[in-house]
């Protein structure tokens, strides 16, 4: 009997997760993907993180920053340039810093974030063309970049 009421406790619980609504999805391409972090001292950082098994992928120690890449994971290391750890996407790009022949423009994702209601800490300029940035928070604080080169 026990065995029973767990079968269709199971079934119940499938049927009702199949059959819910799913939350609205709307995908933005954002492009690649890294962790930019702040430290306090870049060659220490960049000894680290080599430990860990990241390489040079590009940037200046001497000019205090630094991108590094380990498989498809990419951190960029910035002594005072970021005010703290941001999440960075760049439209345009793929993982290995190569450029896509189709993306989402910055400002197209903008307009989209904007239709949302999503607050943004810095806009780019929708008049423009080629490179350009926004900024915006997530609900906890934590920043995110989306940083287009081209």
């Amino acid at each position: 009997m026990n065995r029973i009421v767990v079968v269709l406790l199971m079934f119940s619980a499938f049927s009702y997760a199949q059959n819910s609504e799913t939350p609205k999805s709307n995908h933005l391409e954002l492009g690649a993907f890294s962790m930019s972090l702040k430290v306090k001292d870049i060659k220490k950082s960049v000894e680290f993180y080599q430990k860990l098994g990241f390489t040079y992928k590009n940037g200046n120690i001497d000019q205090k920053w630094m991108v590094l890449k380990n498989g498809n994971t990419v951190i960029g290391l910035f002594e005072g340039f970021i005010e703290g750890n941001t999440l960075t996407f760049n439209p345009g790009w793929d993982q290995n810093a190569k450029n896509l022949e189709q993306f989402t423009d910055v400002r197209e994702i903008q307009k989209n974030l904007k239709s949302e209601n999503v607050k943004l800490d810095r806009e780019a300029d929708e008049k423009t063309k080629g490179p350009e940035y926004l900024l915006l928070k997530d609900p906890d604080g934590n920043s995110i970049l989306i940083d287009q080169h081209r």
